[in-house]
C-alpha cells in the first residue's frame, strides 16, 4: 500500500542366478511511550468490520490474519508509514495496545513493567506465561551483571527467578555467575550473557501464542515454503539458475532433461559394461569387455574427449572407482586384480592381487589413503595405498557379481552378501545390518548424502531403500528391461532429484525420484544399455554405455554445439582423437 515518503558389472556378462521495534511492532518510537490510557491495557480480541470475513478463491485465508501478516511484513522491509496506513484504513491493528505496551517495555528495558503486563495479556498457559517470564527475568539478571550491580543480580535470583520454579538446571548456571567469578575466568562468561533487547523480543515472539505476537518474516516464510512446494512438485526442474518468479506459478518443461545425443564415443573395440563421472565433474571413466578401461576429458563446453587408454588387464575390465580427489582411478579386471593408475599421465601406480583368488569390485575410503576390494572368496580386504594388505573381513560379504560401496564418514561398508541381500557392516561397531528383498539383487549404487541405497532387482524393479535411521523402501521404479545381464542405474541431476537406468531394449529410462514417474525413455543405442552416469557438477550431462560398443553423451534439447565432424544429424562423432 505505499505511503507518502516511503523509500527505501562385476562380470556384466556372467548371468545372474535368481533490532528494532519499527520491524517488531506497529511502528511506535522506540523512545516514546506507547500511547494508551489504563483501560487499554487489559488484553481483548482484535476486532474489525468484517473480521471474519476471508479472502481469495479457496476461502481458507481469514481477512484479519491476512492484514496483519502484510502490516507485519511492511514494517519488517522498512515500510512505517505504509504499514500505519494500513492498520489505520483497514481497522485492523498489527497488535493490540497491551501487547504493543509490552514490546515498548521490553526495548527499553522495563523489565518490572514488562513482567507486569505480560500478565495482562491474558495467556491461557500459565507454562508460558511462566517462561516468557523467565527469559525476561534472565536478561535483567545479565544487564544488572554487566552494570558491576552483583547485589542487585542476586536479589533478581533469589526473590523473581527462583520463584518462578522452572528450569533449574539454569538457575544454578546463573547463580554460579555470582557465587565462583572464576567460573570461566570472569562471572558467567562461560554461559550465554545479555542478549540485545530486540533479540530477546524476538525470542519471545517466538514463545507466545502467534496470535498475540507475530513471528518475524512470517510472510517471507510463507512466500518461501510455496515456492519450495512448488518447485518439489515440479518433475522437471533441474537447474540451479531456474528462475521462480511470484508472478506465475512455477512450471519446468521436459527440455530441463537431457535426452538429446550430444557425442557418441566409439573408442572401446566391444562391449561397455561400466561408466562413473568424477567428483568434480572434469572427467569420465569407461570400463570395456575388450580388457582396456578409458580416462575421458570434459571440457568447459562440455566436449568430452579421449585422454588416456588405459591398458593391463587380461581379463574384461568390469568396474572402474575415481579416488575422492578425482587424482586416480581404481579399475577391477573381472575376478583379476584392481589396478591403481595417475589421471595426469595414465600410468599404472600399483597392482593389487591376491595370490590364488581374484578381486571383483573395488573403491576408496573417504581420506583416499586406502582401498577396499572385494574377493572371489567372499570376502572384503583394505589395503594402503602401496599394497599392504590391513584389514580383510571373512565369512559371507560379498558375492562373486558384486558392488561395493563406503560411506562419506568411512564408518560403513555396503555389499551385496547373499543373492537377495545388501551387507550393511559398520566397522567401528561392529554392527551388520541386511537389507533384505524378495527378488535376486543385482546391482545398487549409493545416494551422494549417503541417506538412500538404489536396488536393481531380477524382475526388471528398481527399489529405493532410506538407510538413514529406520531403515525402509521408500520408492519403487518400473519400465525398463532386463532379462539376462547387470543392468544399472544411478542417482543424478539437481540434487539427485532424478533416478537414470540403463536397460536391455537399448535405451536409457529417467523417473522423477519423488514422485516415480516415468518421465523419459531415450532411444539411440543399438544394443543393451549396461550402465549410466550422470554429471555430479552438470545436472545436464548423462552418460551411457552399450554393448553396441558406444558411449553416448545426452545433454539439453535446446542445447546447440558446434563440434567438428558433426554430421548431418547434429551428433558428433568421437573415436577418441582430438
Amino acid at each position: 500500500m505505499g505511503g507518502v515518503g516511503d523509500e527505501e558389472p562385476a562380470t556384466k556378462r556372467m548371468k545372474l542366478s535368481p533490532g528494532q521495534l519499527r520491524g517488531l511492532s506497529n511502528g511506535s518510537s522506540i523512545t516514546e511511550p506507547v500511547a494508551g490510557s489504563s483501560r487499554d491495557l487489559m488484553a481483548r480480541p482484535l476486532t474489525s468490520e468484517g473480521d471474519e470475513e476471508v479472502v481469495g478463491s479457496k476461502g481458507v485465508i481469514r481477512r484479519v490474519e491476512f492484514v496483519r501478516l502484510i502490516a507485519k511484513a511492511l514494517y519488517s522491509l522498512g515500510y512505517k508509514k505504509s504499514g500505519a496506513h494500513l492498520e489505520e484504513e483497514s481497522g485492523i491493528p498489527l497488535h493490540s495496545s497491551v501487547v504493543t505496551l509490552f514490546m515498548q517495555q521490553i526495548l527499553d528495558g522495563n523489565w518490572d513493567g514488562s513482567v507486569d503486563t505480560l500478565k495482562k495479556i491474558g495467556l491461557s498457559d500459565e507454562n508460558i506465561t511462566k517462561s516468557a517470564s523467565f527469559m525476561i527475568l534472565e536478561q535483567k539478571f545479565f544487564e544488572l551483571l554487566d552494570d558491576e550491580k552483583d547485589m542487585d543480580a542476586l536479589k533478581t535470583l533469589r526473590t523473581e527467578i527462583v520463584p518462578l520454579c522452572i528450569n533449574g538446571s539454569r538457575v544454578r548456571e546463573l547463580s554460579s555467575c555470582i557465587v565462583s567469578p572464576s567460573f570461566g575466568g570472569t562471572p558467567g562468561k562461560n554461559i550465554a550473557r545479555a542478549k540485545s533487547r530486540p533479540k530477546l523480543l524476538e525470542d519471545l515472539q517466538k514463545l507466545l501464542p502467534p496470535t498475540v505476537m507475530i513471528l518475524e518474516r512470517r510472510l517471507e516464510h510463507l512466500v518461501e515454503q510455496a515456492l519450495v512446494l512448488q518447485r518439489d512438485a515440479c518433475i522437471f526442474h533441474n537447474s540451479l539458475n531456474e528462475e521462480m518468479s511470484l508472478y506465475t506459478d512455477h512450471r519446468c518443461g521436459r527440455d530441463q532433461i537431457p535426452s538429446r545425443t550430444l557425442q557418441i564415443l566409439q573408442a572401446h573395440s566391444d562391449e561397455v559394461w561400466f561408466l562413473q563421472f568424477s567428483h568434480n565433474g572434469k572427467y569420465l571413466a569407461s570400463s570395456s569387455s575388450d580388457r582396456s578401461a578409458i580416462i575421458w576429458e570434459v571440457d568447459v563446453n562440455g566436449c568430452v574427449s579421449l585422454k588416456h587408454r588405459l591398458s593391463g588387464h587380461q581379463k574384461p575390465v568390469s568396474i572402474v572407482s575415481w579416488s575422492p580427489d578425482d587424482h586416480q582411478l581404481l579399475t577391477c579386471g573381472v575376478e583379476e586384480v584392481v589396478r591403481r593408475w595417475d589421471v595426469s599421465s595414465g600410468e599404472c601406480l600399483h597392482v593389487y592381487e591376491k595370490p590364488g583368488l581374484g578381486l571383483v569390485s573395488c573403491g576408496w575410503f573417504p581420506d583416499g589413503k586406502w582401498i577396499f576390494s572385494g574377493v572371489s572368496d567372499k570376502s572384503i580386504c583394505m589395503w594402503e595405498l602401496d599394497g599392504k594388505e590391513l584389514e580383510c573381513w571373512k565369512g559371507q560379504r560379498t558375492l562373486r557379481i558384486s558392488d561395493l560401496e563406503i560411506t562419506s564418514d568411512g564408518k560403513q561398508i555396503i555389499s551385496t552378501c547373499r543373492d537377495n541381500a545388501i551387507l550393511l557392516l559398520d566397522r567401528e561397531a561392529k554392527v551388520e545390518i541386511l537389507i533384505e528383498e524378495d527378488q535376486t539383487i543385482t546391482s545398487f549404487s549409493l545416494s551422494r548424502d549417503n541417506r538412500f541405497l538404489l536396488v536393481n532387482l531380477l524382475n526388471q524393479e528398481i527399489h529405493l531403500w532410506s538407510i538413514e535411521g529406520e531403515i525402509k523402501l521408500v520408492a519403487k521404479y518400473k519400465g525398463h528391461k532386463r532379462t539376462r545381464f547387470v543392468i544399472r542405474s544411478c542417482f543424478g541431476g539437481l540434487e539427485q532429484a532424478f533416478i537414470a537406468s540403463g536397460s536391455e531394449d537399448s535405451q536409457v529410462y529417467v523417473w522423477h525420484r519423488g514422485s516415480g514417474e516415468l518421465i523419459e525413455a531415450l532411444p539411440g543405442h543399438s544394443g543393451a544399455v549396461n550402465c549410466v552416469s550422470w554429471n555430479p557438477t552438470n545436472t545436464h550431462m548423462l552418460a551411457s554405455a552399450s554393448d553396441d560398443r558406444t558411449i553416448r553423451i545426452w545433454g539439453l534439447n535446446e542445447l546447440k554445439v558446434k563440434h567438428r565432424d558433426v554430421r548431418s544429424n547434429g551428433v558428433h562423432y568421437c573415436n577418441g582423437g582430438t
